[in-house]
């Protein structure tokens, strides 16, 4: 295996502050590792060093032992708004413009990008960051360096990527939160702990039950060497006369011995154990009846009823751009008076409810504020990993997740009862997240969560809203990936079954993989034309749509081809998807 890259006595502080320092590694051809830390550890700062956006204070040496591509994707995408995502992802091009053109072509389509000619300036996060990601991509680097890849990206789009990747032969340095993600991608993980580097080849799994051998061992090995500092101060401490005759060495030896033996590992751990208290919450929660919402010709949802209930806990997912942010805003009254917007129906709130909101976009923050002056409690911000030492920063000092962090805290604090999460995951490390999960599963309250995470979901949901475009949200009972084996299994049973099958003898094995629901009444005859012909229409619309993917990914349409077929595939997956969504809940008839 061909080392691709060596780095040796890198180093980097900010202030007194010591991130790393003189460390050294080699990373290997086909690589694909994952770095972790906590956050504002150095992981970023790593990243910029090796891709060059960023030196060494301690000079070092990094060296490419081959001629090698590199392409690097920062957390914050600098971009023109004022250029049309064509325009944008041009930029990125270093080598022949033609064949790049039409890889960027199709990677924009498969991340579901198909007006190129749309600005920058118009685009959501979640577009924002596909559009960073298919420039990236375009360039067809040996070596590939990536800071969050899947933050505001919705659960297809990570999907795609994780493909991508898993398929690529490239070499891959990465930071990432997503731990599925992390475990379908990576072959390695890297720690950053300390100021020190560790590597564990295998999965993340494996890397929690290494670093924990780690970490057990290294205490033991204080144990010993506190044993031998128990002799070695008898020695010190007998008489004068006797230790002027003893060798300088020992009475060096007994100093190294001492500073040793004071290194006891402690892992710093979010600590929340003393705030899983709440206020108790009544009755009613949030009651929403015939709920519409418009903005300008664009419909978000369409006569939503459902009330919510006491210590529920409700997923919310769908592709970026489908409104789920929008009905958290509807949810607690955000929603603008612009003159665009248009609301009917009822959202009523309990009267005990406590709401906390963790924004996606988070709150703005003072940048001149210490860290006491936004939270006044020395207590709770130890127990969430700001020590001493950092009380006084100003948080334009700290990083992207300790800012998180310290606004997470602010919601907690309050102890809600009703905890309203729009990306919580983003930015956060996957330490903090472990205990935030903990935490939230304890929680004693209604959780509503917005998320792409798909362990997070998994962990902590009862339920999922999935949104699914043109206003359309569907109830799911169960985690996010029962959810997606439910529709893969689908689709894939649909394909095998002779198209002959009696309707009814499909629905029931199909509906084996669901959650029985038991049905309020019987299809009537309007609905049972309609459920075969949805059947009809799916197998016909899954052909076009492999057929559609297969002339996309050839390589070989020109660009006023690839235009038109990316529009029809964007046309076919978007009714594709209410189709199936009417057929579920069709099936629940049957």
């Amino acid at each position: 295996m061909a080392s691709y890259l060596q780095i040796e006595n890198i180093s980097k502080s900010y202030g007194p502050k010591v991130l790393f320092d003189h460390i050294s590694f080699n990373l290997n051809e086909g690589d694909k590792i994952a770095l972790i830390a906590p956050n504002g550890t150095g992981k970023t700062s790593l990243l910029r060093i090796l891709a060059g956006k960023d030196k060494s204070d301690s000079g070092g040496k990094i060296t490419f032992l081959k001629d090698i591509r590199i392409a690097f994707l920062e957390q914050d995408y600098a971009f023109d708004p004022e250029a049309s995502v064509l325009e944008q992802v041009m930029e990125g091009c270093k080598g022949e413009r033609f064949e790049y053109e039409l890889k960027a072509k199709q990677l924009l389509t498969n991340f579901g990008l198909g007006d190129l000619s749309v600005r920058m300036k118009n685009l959501s996060g979640g577009e924002i960051k596909r559009v960073a990601l298919s420039q990236m991509l375009a360039q067809d680097a040996d070596f590939y360096i990536m800071d969050e890849p899947t933050n505001h990206l919705d659960l297809d789009a990570i999907e795609y990527l994780e493909s991508y990747l898993t398929r690529s032969r490239c070499t891959l340095l990465m930071v990432t939160h997503d731990r599925y993600f992390l475990e379908r991608v990576c072959n390695i993980v890297m720690e950053l702990d300390h100021g020190s580097l560790y590597f564990y080849r295998g999965d993340y799994e494996n890397f929690l039950e290494k670093r924990q051998e780690r970490i057990e061992n290294y205490n033991s090995e204080t144990d010993k060497v506190r044993n031998i500092l128990r002799r070695e101060l008898e020695w010190m401490r007998s008489t004068p006369c006797a230790r002027s005759g003893k060798a300088k060495y020992r009475k060096d030896a007994f100093y190294e011995l001492k500073e040793r033996a004071e290194q006891v590992y402690r892992s710093s751990q979010l600590d929340l154990s003393e705030m899983t208290g709440s206020t108790r919450l009544g009755s009613k929660v949030i009651n929403c009846r015939d709920v519409c919402f418009h903005y300008g010709d664009k419909c978000i949802l369409d006569h939503f009823t459902y009330n919510f209930q006491r210590y529920e806990r409700v997923g919310i997912v769908g592709r970026n751009g489908s409104g789920k942010s929008t009905f958290i805003n509807l949810l607690l009254g955000l929603i603008p008076d612009d003159g665009v917007a248009r609301q009917s129906g009822v959202i009523d709130l309990g009267e005990s409810l406590k709401i906390g909101y963790y924004n996606q976009n988070g709150i703005e923050f003072d940048d001149n504020q210490t860290v006491l002056e936004t939270v006044n409690d020395t207590h709770l911000l130890g127990r969430f990993l700001f020590p001493h030492d950092m009380y006084n920063n100003r948080l334009s000092k700290l990083s992207g997740g300790e800012k998180r962090r310290l606004y997470l805290l602010t919601i907690l604090m309050k102890q809600p009862n009703l905890l309203i999460m729009d990306e919580p995951t983003n930015d956060l490390d996957i330490v903090t997240l472990n205990v935030l999960e903990e935490y939230l599963k304890d929680f004693k309250g209604t959780l509503v969560i917005v998320s792409h995470d798909r362990h997070f979901l998994d962990r902590l949901v009862d339920h999922l809203f999935v949104f699914c475009g043109d206003g359309v949200v569907r109830d799911f009972i169960g985690t996010y990936t029962e959810y997606r084996t439910f529709i893969k299994d689908y689709e894939s049973e649909r394909r095998s079954l002779d198209r002959a099958a009696k309707p009814s003898e499909k629905s029931r094995r199909i509906q084996d993989t669901q959650s029985p629901v038991p049905s309020k009444r019987k299809m009537n005859f309007k609905e049972k034309r309609e459920f075969e012909q949805l059947e009809i229409e799916i197998e016909q619309l899954s052909a076009e749509k492999e057929s559609l993917t297969g002339r996309m990914n050839s390589g070989t349409l020109p660009y006023n081809e690839l235009a038109a077929v990316s529009q029809r595939f964007s046309e076919v997956s978007d009714l594709l998807d209410v189709k199936e969504m009417r057929w579920l809940e069709l099936s629940e008839l049957a």
